[in-house]
């Protein structure tokens, strides 16, 4: 009796796992064994061998009863499904399968803000219906013209009249202020900001996304994912001195790639979980967004409380700490007392060595700050290093505070001037370097930064070397003029978390009351330009393959950052001067002459930032579908919600076959898309058809694209 026991659970536990309840055979061996346990207890099955037909067919209902009632029912869930649970509108918790869920907070960014308040616009919801919506001025701060400024007050007036907090110029980057200031655990939280997962530092629920679905978020709609797998990256130790929390999170990317997080959320756990501060787990969970993954996060515990206390809002804070026995689909150990101080080499977040292995490689340039590492205890571990030496003559040495609050108490406790005095150049609390807006590296030069990106160009140098590195590798190697290992300078400073935060928000502008916003105007600049044009999805498509790409192509590529484009992020027609930019400069005029084109990728299609602007620009210059090995998640949604079909090879060789300015025919694709019906790419000029995988795209995807785009889709629907 007891192998047919075993051979039920067997074969309803692929029912089972479709609840997201079994993901492991270990929890399947523990399912029999207290399966069969109970049901001796609780039924008292007897005599097993002497049952006739009939009673071992009673004796299945009761079991699948016991496995349901008392095992299921009772099974522990990991840190994300709880907050998951909690926020659950639609579907269910079916990996890889679509689920909706309810978004408590949201954020923009200037660079992607003002065309996600453009989009909100279109909707026609007079108030956001989030519980808080906050815009921040962190990007485009340079202002070498008027496009930028125009960006920040347009912003400005739409934040003041449909209810959002703006966080003015100055104030800080998004993501350190919104840790500081609004974060909540165990809240939802996406932004038209790929770093935005920075947030589950703090225990939230914080994806990136683009800014249509941002703006449908703040407008009380409803954000969709892929339902993730769950990795458990379990911290043991301790971290040794002069090595830090950017060394873990570089470690993680040494072991999983790039592409290794895409369809998985990150979260943190261990003993080792205790020894690091809140900002110390937001700079590893906001590198999570260089995985691919969906969000990475950590429990919210006593060392969250303690870093709320010391901003003032303890009453924020709310224990949310994964059940006993959660289940995870992956399990990685780090021992944090064998971790080394290292380094991501160009031009990828991936490609991570030991400072040991790299060698002493001489350094022209230092950048530390970024949201990645610009908080109180990196700067004052900075300054510390710095205190009573010079930076090499040869270096130049840059640092941003990431906050109004930080810079602030640099300035009150005299770690500023240290750092002034060792020959450092203090820029504001902003991205500034990290996204390319000034401090570019000299031609052929290596620059040290504490960001969290290094991909080719985005520097604003194209042939510069970028290494990311911590505060402390940083700080060392600015005073040597070489790639230093900062154990070499013996004593490491030691820095503590402050008990109490200087408080001040005068930068953070509330919005006006629902009567007041009656009165107040939106204002538009002249390089404010509206939302490309969509049109349904055609009979069928014919078009040239425009461009071949291969792996892990950025959104960096597809639509360059810098000072020289950024200025023009809600100028579609200006932007797309520059689209592909950094893989084929004759790219925007071939499409035009064109009219339209269709984009053959390799894998991990789209990795990066959230800028929607790298299918708005496509979409703009007649690009009808990007067909590749792989995609990054907010890159795909991004299409779709763009109205560009996003399909992958069914076969990845079919890739090698097709040749750039080949003509390609997806026939009778409209049928296809509304019918399920398998869908298959004509090479007209080889004469050959390749099957095309569209498996990742929902239902609800599927009707967006018949539709041409989210912003149609939603249109049609609220008739």
């Amino acid at each position: 009796m007891f192998s047919l026991i075993t051979q039920l659970l067997y074969n309803i536990r692929f029912a089972v796992s479709s609840k997201d309840i079994v993901r492991n055979e270990n929890l399947y061996s523990k399912l029999t064994y207290t399966m069969q346990k109970h049901a001796l207890k609780r039924y008292k099955i007897k005599q097993m061998f002497i049952f006739t037909l009939t009673k071992i067919a009673i004796c299945y209902k009761i079991l699948i009863s016991v496995i349901f009632e008392r095992i299921v029912v009772t099974m522990g869930l990991t840190l994300t499904e709880k907050i998951l649970k909690a926020h659950l509108v639609d579907g269910e918790f079916v990996k890889g399968q679509e689920i909706g869920i309810r978004i408590d907070q949201t954020l923009t960014q200037d660079a992607t803000g003002t065309m996600a308040y453009l989009e909100y616009e279109a909707m026609g919801v007079p108030r956001v219906r989030t519980e808080k919506s906050v815009a921040y001025i962190d990007h485009n701060t340079l202002q070498s013209g008027f496009e930028n400024a125009d960006d920040h007050r347009f912003i400005g007036s739409v934040c003041k009249k449909h209810g959002i907090y703006f966080s003015r110029p100055g104030n800080g980057i998004c993501h350190q202020v919104h840790l500081e200031r609004f974060g909540i655990p165990g809240k939802t939280l996406i932004g038209s900001d790929s770093h935005t997962p920075t947030g589950g530092g703090i225990g939230m629920l914080a994806m990136g996304a683009g800014g249509l679905d941002v703006a449908v978020a703040m407008g009380g709609g409803t954000y969709y994912i892929p339902m993730p797998t769950m990795t458990r990256i379990n911290l043991t130790g301790y971290l040794k001195p002069w090595v830090s929390a950017k060394d873990i999170i570089l470690e993680v990317l040494r072991r999983m790639s790039v592409k290794g997080g895409v369809g998985k959320i990150i979260e943190y756990g261990g003993e080792g979980v205790k020894t690091l501060s809140v900002p110390e787990r937001a700079t590893i969970t906001n590198m999570g967004a260089e995985l691919g993954a969906t969000t990475s996060i950590f429990p919210s515990d006593e060392i969250t409380l303690a870093f709320l206390k010391a901003q003032g809002r303890e009453e924020d804070w709310t224990e949310i700490l994964p059940d006993s026995d959660a289940v995870y689909d992956e399990v990685i150990d780090i021992d944090l007392c064998s971790l080394t101080p290292m380094a991501a080499c160009p031009h990828m977040p991936d490609k991570v060595k030991t400072t040991d292995e790299i060698g002493k490689i001489k350094v022209d340039q230092v950048a530390i700050g970024s949201c990645t590492n610009s908080s109180y205890v990196d700067m004052m571990k900075v300054a510390s290093i710095l205190k009573g030496k010079t930076v090499d003559p040869t270096v130049s040495l840059c640092i941003a505070p990431g906050s109004k609050q930080v810079l602030n108490m640099l300035a009150r406790n005299g770690a500023l001037s240290d750092m002034i005095d060792a020959g450092a150049r203090i820029l504001e609390s902003a991205c500034g370097p990290c996204i390319g807006m000034g401090q570019s590296p000299n031609s052929g030069g290596v620059s040290l930064r504490t960001f969290n990106r290094n991909f080719e160009g985005r520097s604003g140098t194209k042939d510069a070397s970028i290494y990311l590195v911590s505060p402390e590798v940083a700080a060392a190697s600015a005073l040597t003029g070489y790639l230093t290992d900062p154990r070499e300078l013996g004593e490491a400073p030691d820095v503590k978390m402050p008990e109490k935060f200087i408080i001040n928000d005068n930068m953070i502008e509330a919005p006006a009351t629902p009567e007041e916003a009656k009165n107040v105007e939106v204002l538009r600049g002249p390089n404010i330009k509206p939302f490309p044009a969509t049109e349904p999805l055609p009979k069928d498509i014919r078009a040239k393959a425009i461009l071949k790409v291969g792996d892990n192509i950025t959104t960096d590529h597809i639509m360059p950052a810098g000072a020289k484009i950024l200025p023009y992020r809600s100028n579609i027609p200006y932007l797309s001067r520059f689209c592909f930019g950094v893989c084929d400069e004759t790219f925007p005029e071939r499409i035009k002459a064109e009219g339209k084109g269709i984009i053959i990728g390799g894998a991990n299609y789209g990795q990066g930032s959230s800028r929607e602007h790298a299918a708005l620009v496509p979409l703009y210059l007649g690009v009808k579908a990007v067909i590749t090995k792989s995609f990054a998640r907010i890159h795909v949604a991004n299409l779709v919600n763009a109205g560009i079909l996003p399909f992958t090879f069914a076969n990845e060789e079919d890739y090698d076959k097709i040749d750039q300015m080949d003509e390609l025919e997806l026939s009778d694709i409209r049928d296809c898309m509304e019918n399920n019906k398998p869908v298959v790419l004509k090479n007209i000029t080889k004469g050959e058809e390749y099957k095309l995988n569209d498996s990742h795209l929902s239902q609800r995807q599927r009707a967006m694209l018949l539709c041409g785009g989210l912003l149609d889709y939603t249109r049609e629907n609220n008739k």
